[in-house]
């Protein structure tokens, strides 16, 4: 699905995102504490529950608006199968794909609580309540793995006490069942929380660190497919050369060339970044049977010269696993 190509939609999706994982996070740390019997009695149960089911209503709100930003976006390659069926998606599938499972369970949890106390007992729900922890869990490797924002210190910050607050509270809440060591009380949630921290910085700084493609690149080189036509007349025609390069700048080439029956009349060639739409406009200086040289020249007036080849094409024109390379 591609309905819009704005700004305001990305912002929306981040925001969105962002927003759902913090309210799912507080949602996440209050169930915890209300398992404590100390824990919050200073507040109304009555009051600390409301806190706790309104919060899960505002995170399921936040993540409907985060999908159907990300759903109406036309810069993110995703369709409504890609949106709804985890690995599906073109873009990071993996982590994507977390997204997807996280949104599915908190989708059933909300259905559990609907009929709770009356198509479900009390002890199912509570059972059933448990795969909070698996919606938290997939949308924290969601969160870290995707994502534009996802390596900027403000975001990762974010992350990271989220997940050394929820771990921590975890391990303070496995303690409780057991007498251990007042001194273990106080220092394993602590140790626990502090290892979090440093996995999600280790891996949002490392390994998941985000690592944008070059914007209207002088130099690079790509993946080319694409197709030539042809269309001959008795004196004169055209032969175009129309394609995609996919690779580390994502480009759109064409090659137009005016022939007669005996040479070459004139030459166009464009060449358009993607995404920002830059036109890059000029001639072909060099033709052969699988390869083409052309020079351009940027709105901003830089020059670029370009390098296509690829194998023989098939009888219908088509040519794949080609090069199409740049520089200025």
């Amino acid at each position: 699905m591609h309905l819009t190509s704005n700004p305001v939609d990305w912002y929306a999706a981040r925001a969105g995102g962002i927003a759902a994982y913090l309210l799912l996070s507080l949602n996440v740390a209050i169930g915890l504490l209300m398992t404590g019997k100390k824990s919050l009695r200073r507040w109304p149960r009555f009051a600390i529950e409301d806190v706790h089911r309104f919060t899960g209503l505002l995170t399921g709100t936040f993540v409907v608006l985060h999908i159907i930003a990300v759903a109406i976006d036309a810069y993110l390659p995703f369709s409504l199968l890609s949106l709804a069926v985890p690995l599906v998606a073109p873009f990071r599938p993996i982590w994507t794909g977390l997204g997807i499972v996280a949104a599915e369970l908190l989708l059933a949890l909300a259905v559990s609580n609907h009929y709770r106390n009356t198509e479900l007992s009390y002890r199912a729900w509570r059972r059933i309540h448990y795969a909070n922890f698996a919606v938290w869990t997939a949308a924290t490797f969601h969160a870290v793995g995707t994502g534009t924002d996802r390596s900027t210190p403000w975001l990762l910050a974010i992350e990271a006490a989220a997940v050394g607050v929820i771990g921590g509270l975890i391990v303070w809440r496995v303690l409780r069942r057991g007498e251990p060591a007042v001194w273990l009380r106080r220092v394993a949630p602590a140790f626990a929380a502090i290892l979090c921290v440093a996995l999600v910085v280790g891996l949002g700084t490392g390994p998941l660190r985000f690592r944008p493609k070059p914007w209207n690149a002088a130099t690079f080189s790509d993946r080319l497919d694409g197709k030539i036509l042809t269309d001959m007349g008795v004196t004169r025609g055209i032969v175009s050369m129309a394609g995609n390069g996919a690779g580390p700048q994502n480009v759109l080439v064409r090659a137009d060339l005016l022939v007669t029956t005996t040479s070459l009349a004139s030459t166009s060639f464009q060449m358009e970044y993607l995404p920002s739409g830059a036109m890059c406009t000029g001639t072909v200086t060099k033709v052969d049977r699988a390869a083409f040289s052309a020079t351009c020249t940027m709105p901003d007036g830089g020059a670029r010269h370009v390098d296509a080849s690829w194998t023989v094409p098939g009888a219908d024109g088509t040519i794949s696993n080609g090069v199409i390379t740049a520089h200025d």
